[in-house]
């Protein structure tokens, strides 16, 4: 077993990465919970939420470039305090808002430019450089699980506080447990290692350079980076529209809950299988395989009679498919570039999941408030998947070679 080679200081940060990310994918999970009663409060279509929540996705795939960018020059600690802080400002407006500028600047860019500073691209490159390369694809396949568990144990928190203290006052109660992501991150400054006095060296400057030119050149690298749009198109519709669409179906509030918690519970095992899979096999075939899969759950959802075991079903395969995704990718960015400067390519390449995201949450309310259901983003759901599927094959799993010095 892996975790049997790691070492003291490794496991302290592997549970603090864990933690971390445990709570940052729990709160933005649980934001599916409050579209119905921010849009009742406030007297908004879903569209107006679903605006905002798209805003959100986009603004966590465009800063987490910027974020990862910040890291690999100043230090991942840094940048994940400055991302909790966001993150707490944003849900404390957002339990306040009144208006659908405050929304699109609490739940939009703040929670957003939050979740990009504590999200994977700035905790899993730590733990990937926490242990040894035999060691890295099961780390990652961990610290995307505890993503998961996160969603599974948050997200019924979360409605019980709705229950509790009204959907703002769960709202400021999550925008306080945000701040312990602050503490939770200084175990992980002994792996955040910034050039002195935070300006890189010219030697480290051209080394990125390079490292850039060479992903802006490599067919493989954009087809991960497209492919990932399809992953970030499903999740962010399921995690902000899945409960809307249990409830316009006649299925109690704590359903949708209990359904988007089970799909993280489920994503545990899978998120882990899918690390150590993909440590094996061929990750490019963990990924389509994942991408066809999907496909068949959600044909499954639309055509079998809807009822409390389908949704169960549904919740549970989902699950494992769920961001089982993100080992593999983040492996294919590792193979291809190494580590040194992992948080950027893979920001670059999270930015195409989170296209996908804003796609994915916007399209889902407009067409709602057009057409009164889901059932035509569900099926583009579907056409996605092929094209995920198709857009895998040709990558190529190899290392990049160096560009050598530039010649006179």
């Amino acid at each position: 077993m892996s975790a049997a080679r790691l070492t003291p200081s490794a496991w302290t940060i592997l549970i603090a990465g864990c933690l971390i990310l445990m709570l940052a994918f729990g709160f933005r999970a649980s934001f599916g919970l409050f579209v119905q009663p921010i849009s009742a409060a406030n007297d908004w279509g879903r569209d107006v939420i679903g605006l905002a929540l798209a805003i959100q996705n986009l603004a966590w795939g465009i800063i987490a470039v910027l974020a990862g960018g910040l890291a690999d020059r100043f230090g991942n600690t840094r940048v994940i305090v400055v991302g909790a802080v966001l993150y707490a400002v944003g849900l404390w407006l957002t339990a306040g808002v009144d208006s659908v500028w405050s929304l699109q600047m609490g739940a939009g860019l703040l929670v957003g430019a939050g979740i990009a500073g504590t999200g994977f691209g700035i905790v899993l490159p730590l733990m990937a450089k926490a242990v040894s390369e035999d060691d890295r694809q099961w780390v990652l396949g961990v610290g995307t699980a505890a993503g998961s568990m996160g969603q599974f144990l948050i997200v019924p928190l979360a409605q019980q506080f709705i229950d509790l203290f009204g959907w703002s006052g769960a709202l400021n109660a999550m925008g306080l447990m945000a701040l312990a992501i602050v503490i939770l991150a200084m175990p992980l400054a002994r792996m955040a290692k910034p050039a002195a006095t935070g300006v890189l060296s010219s030697a480290m400057e051209d080394s990125l350079a390079t490292t850039i030119g060479l992903a802006r050149g490599h067919l493989s690298y954009w087809l991960l980076t497209v492919g990932f749009f399809v992953c970030g198109f499903h999740l962010a519709f399921i995690t902000v529209h899945f409960p809307g669409y249990l409830t316009d179906n006649g299925f109690d509030p704590d359903v949708a809950a209990w359904a988007i918690a089970l799909i993280g519970l489920c994503n545990v095992i899978g998120a882990m299988a899918s690390g150590y899979i993909s440590g094996r096999v061929s990750m490019k075939r963990v990924l389509m395989f994942i991408y066809l899969s999907r496909a068949v759950v959600t044909v499954g959802l639309l055509l079998l009679p809807l009822s409390l075991t389908t949704v169960l079903l549904f919740s549970c395969l989902t699950g494992f498919l769920w961001l089982a995704t993100v080992p593999p990718t983040t492996g294919l960015v590792a193979t291809m570039f190494g580590t040194r400067y992992m948080a950027t390519l893979y920001g670059v390449v999270f930015l195409g999941h989170q296209v996908g995201s804003f796609t994915g949450v916007w399209l889902g309310g407009w067409i709602y408030e057009h057409t009164g259901n889901y059932d035509l983003v569900w099926w583009t759901g579907v056409v996605l998947s092929i094209v995920a599927v198709l857009l895998h094959w040709p990558i190529r799993e190899s290392r990049v070679r160096e560009l050598q010095a530039a010649t006179s």
